[in-house]
């Protein structure tokens, strides 16, 4: 296994955790404070603390899988 900085790891129906060495920045390049080294970024478009998960994929039902579906 190469070892690399960041690890992405999509959960089923769930959030991207993202560990590692990492840097979170908006579209213009600003940095986002993410306050540890592994963080849950929303899939589901319905988190109230974008770009983090909050949960509430779990409400509304939000469906995906872990690989890459075609």
């Amino acid at each position: 296994m190469t070892d690399h900085k960041a690890r992405i790891t999509p959960y089923e129906d769930g959030p991207l955790l993202v560990r590692g060495d990492f840097e979170l920045v908006t579209p213009d390049g600003e940095p986002i404070d993410a306050g540890r080294s592994t963080v849950a970024l929303c899939r589901c478009g319905r988190s109230a603390v974008k770009p983090f998960c909050d949960g509430t994929h779990k409400v509304v039902g939000f469906t995906a899988g872990t690989g890459r579906e075609h």
